[in-house]
C-alpha cells in the first residue's frame, strides 16, 4: 500500500510539472532544479516552487485546481464565522495551516495549502468527527484567515493584562482629564471606569507597543468589533470582540484623550499619554463616525522605539553622507519625499539631532508634534484658530531662527514662505508627497513657485521608503527564475533571501524594516535644467548620468546582500525606476 501511495504522489507530481511546463508558468530546467531541491530536503514540490519565486502563488493554485480536480477558494473575499473555530481548535488549525469555511450536517469545507496530506485530514476527520472536504488556498490567505478567525497568538503581557484580576501596574495612565457630562450620560461615563472595560481596552493598547506596531484601529462591523495592529507597515488582525464591547471600548478611549463622549456624528482628535512598563507612550486619537459605529485610530508614538540617529536608520552609506553634508549648508532647502508612513518625519528629526548645538536656533512647525525634542522648539500647528504652516512660518521668521523644520509644504503659501526662508540665510527641511525625489521639483513648479527660485534655494531632494526586512530566524537562500532576473535587472551572483515563516516572524517570513534613501544633490547641471523649467525625466538622466542611484538599485543592492526580499524591492520601488 505505501508503494501505491509513493506512485500515486509521483504521478500528481509529474502531471502538475507537466501542466506549469505547457503552459509557459515553468521553464523545464526550473522544474528540474526545483525536484532536485525536493530530493535533497523533502516537503512537496507546490511549496518549492513558491519558495523559490519559479511561479507566482495564484498561478500554481490554478494549475495544481485543476491537475488534482480541487476547487480553490479565495479566503480574502470571506467573511469568517466565529463558530467554525469550535470545529478545529486554534492549535490545529495553525499547526496543519487549515482554515474551516463552513459545515453542513456531518461535512466540515476546509482550506489547505496541501489537499495531499492524507494525515493532517485523516486527524482532523477523527477530532471533529465530521467528514472533511479540502479546498485549494494560497499560504499567504491560508495565514491571513487563521489570524482573522483565531486572532494572533497573544504574548505574555497581553495574556497578563486581560485575566481577571490580571496586575495593571505595567500600564498605567499618565492624566485623565473629564470635562462636565450632562446627568443623562452618567451610566456611560460609570461604564468606561468598570473593571473589565478598563482592562481590556489597556490590553488592547499595551499589545500594540509589545507588537511594537505604529497603529491600532478598532472598526465596528455589524457582527463583531476588529482589532487591527498595523506592525512593519501592514495590518495584522488581532481578536474579534463582541459588538456589546464597541460602545464601551470607544467611550473609554474617549475619556483618556479628553474627547467628548456624547458626541457621535462629528469626527474628533485627542492624546493620550500613557506610563507602560518604565517608559511614556503617547497615543494620537483619532475617531470618525462610521456606518456601525465610531472607527478608532490610535498612531503609537514610542519614543523609545523610534530611532533618531541617521547611523541607525539603515541607509547606504553615499546618500547618507550626502544628506549630511547638505545639512551642513548655513542656507538653503533641503527636501523628502515618500508616501505616508514611510519614515519622512524621523529622517527629518535625525537630521536635527544631528546640528542642533547650543549656538542655534532650531524650531519646526508640525501637525502635530509627534516626537518632543529636548532642545528645540517646537510649534504645533492648529488651523481651527489661523494658525496654518504659513502663518507659524511667518512668526518663526520674526524669531531669527537658524533652522527651520516645516512638517509638510502643502500649498502655495506655505512653499513660497519656505523658499524665501531658505534664500534668506535659513537653512530649511520639509517633506513633500511625491514618488520620487527628482518629482518634488515638478510639485514645487506644480504650486505656482518659479523655476529659478527652486534652482536657487534646493540643496537636496531625496526620496524614502521603509520595506520589510527577511526575518532572520527563517531566512534561506533563494533563486529568482530568469525572468525575475531580466525584469528587475538582478546582480547574477547576489545572495538572494526569503523568509520561509516561523513563530519569531508570526509565518510572514518579514521582521522588522530598514531605510531605503535616494539622494540626490542639486549640481551646477542639475540647478540649470531646474532654472529652464526641464521635466523630471530629463532630470533624472542628468542625474544618473552624474552617478546619483535611485530608489530601486538602491533596493536591489539590499536583496543581493540577503536584508530584503525581492516582493519588498518590487512593493515598494515599483514605478520609481523602470
Amino acid at each position: 500500500m505505501p508503494e501505491a501511495g509513493a506512485r500515486n504522489w509521483k504521478t500528481v507530481k509529474e502531471r502538475l510539472g507537466e501542466a506549469l511546463v505547457e503552459k509557459c508558468l515553468l521553464k523545464p530546467e526550473d522544474l528540474e532544479r526545483a525536484l532536485a531541491l525536493q530530493r535533497e530536503r523533502g516537503g512537496s514540490l507546490s511549496q518549492i516552487l513558491t519558495e523559490q519565486g519559479l511561479v507566482e502563488p495564484k498561478e500554481l493554485i490554478a494549475v495544481l485546481s485543476n491537475t488534482l480536480q480541487i476547487p480553490s477558494i479565495r479566503l480574502s473575499k470571506m467573511e469568517m464565522d466565529p463558530e467554525l473555530t469550535k470545529r478545529i481548535s486554534r492549535k490545529l488549525a495553525f499547526h496543519y495551516q487549515i482554515v474551516p469555511v463552513s459545515f453542513l450536517g456531518d461535512q466540515l469545507t476546509v482550506a489547505m495549502v496541501d489537499p495531499m496530506n492524507v494525515l493532517a485530514l485523516d486527524h482532523l476527520s477523527q477530532t471533529t468527527g465530521m467528514v472533511l472536504v479540502p479546498f485549494l488556498a494560497t499560504k499567504e490567505e491560508i495565514q491571513e484567515a487563521l489570524n482573522r478567525l483565531y486572532g494572533i497568538v497573544m504574548s505574555e503581557s497581553f495574556k497578563e493584562l486581560t485575566e481577571e484580576g490580571g496586575s495593571l501596574s505595567t500600564l498605567e495612565l499618565v492624566s485623565e482629564t473629564k470635562t462636565a457630562e450632562p446627568e443623562q450620560l452618567e451610566d456611560l461615563i460609570r461604564m468606561t471606569q468598570e473593571g473589565p472595560i478598563v482592562r481590556l481596552t489597556n490590553s488592547i493598547l499595551a499589545e500594540g507597543v509589545s507588537m511594537k506596531a505604529s497603529d491600532i484601529l478598532v472598526e465596528p462591523f455589524e457582527k463583531r468589533l476588529r482589532i487591527r495592529y498595523r506592525v512593519d507597515g501592514v495590518f495584522r488582525e488581532g481578536k474579534s470582540l463582541p459588538t456589546l464591547m464597541q460602545g464601551g471600548i470607544v467611550s473609554r478611549i474617549k475619556v483618556m484623550s479628553t474627547l467628548n463622549i456624547a458626541e457621535h456624528r462629528l469626527p474628533q482628535d485627542g492624546r493620550i499619554k500613557f506610563f507602560v512598563r518604565g517608559r511614556d507612550v503617547d497615543f494620537r486619537v483619532s475617531v470618525i463616525p462610521s456606518y456601525f459605529g465610531e472607527k478608532v485610530c490610535l498612531r503609537i508614538l514610542d519614543k523609545n522605539q523610534a530611532t533618531l540617529d541617521l547611523e541607525r536608520l539603515g541607509f547606504d552609506p553615499v546618500p547618507l553622507n550626502a544628506l549630511k553634508e547638505a545639512a551642513t549648508h548655513p542656507h538653503g532647502m533641503i527636501l523628502i519625499t515618500g508616501p505616508t508612513g514611510s519614515g519622512k518625519t524621523t529622517t527629518l528629526y535625525s537630521l536635527l539631532k544631528l546640528v542642533d548645538t547650543p549656538k542655534r536656533n532650531l524650531v519646526t512647525v508640525e501637525d502635530p508634534v509627534e516626537y518632543d525634542l529636548a532642545g528645540i522648539n517646537q510649534v504645533s500647528i492648529h488651523p481651527e484658530i489661523g494658525l496654518t504652516f504659513a502663518a507659524a512660518l511667518r512668526s518663526i521668521l520674526r524669531q531669527d531662527p537658524n533652522i527651520i523644520m516645516v512638517g509638510e509644504i502643502r500649498d502655495e503659501e506655505t512653499a513660497d514662505i519656505a523658499i524665501k526662508a531658505a534664500l534668506t540665510g535659513h537653512l530649511v527641511l520639509s517633506t513633500l508627497h511625491t514618488n520620487e525625489a527628482l518629482g518634488a521639483v515638478a510639485r514645487l513648479m506644480n504650486m505656482g513657485i518659479e523655476p529659478y527660485l527652486i534652482a536657487s534655494s534646493l540643496l537636496l531632494v531625496g526620496a524614502q521608503r521603509l520595506p520589510r526586512r527577511v526575518c532572520p530566524h527563517c531566512r534561506q537562500i533563494f533563486h529568482p527564475s530568469k525572468q525575475l532576473m531580466e525584469r528587475l535587472i538582478l546582480p547574477p551572483n547576489g545572495n538572494y533571501c526569503k523568509g520561509k515563516g516561523c513563530p519569531e516572524c508570526r509565518g510572514t517570513g518579514l521582521d522588522g524594516r530598514i531605510g531605503l534613501l535616494e539622494a540626490i544633490p542639486l549640481t551646477a547641471q542639475l540647478r540649470r535644467l531646474v532654472a529652464e523649467g526641464a521635466s523630471s525625466v530629463k532630470l533624472q538622466e542628468a542625474a544618473r548620468a552624474a552617478g546619483f542611484l535611485f530608489l530601486r538599485e538602491n533596493a536591489i543592492g539590499k536583496a543581493a546582500e540577503g536584508i530584503l526580499p525581492l516582493e519588498e524591492v518590487v512593493r515598494t520601488t515599483v514605478g520609481v525606476l523602470e
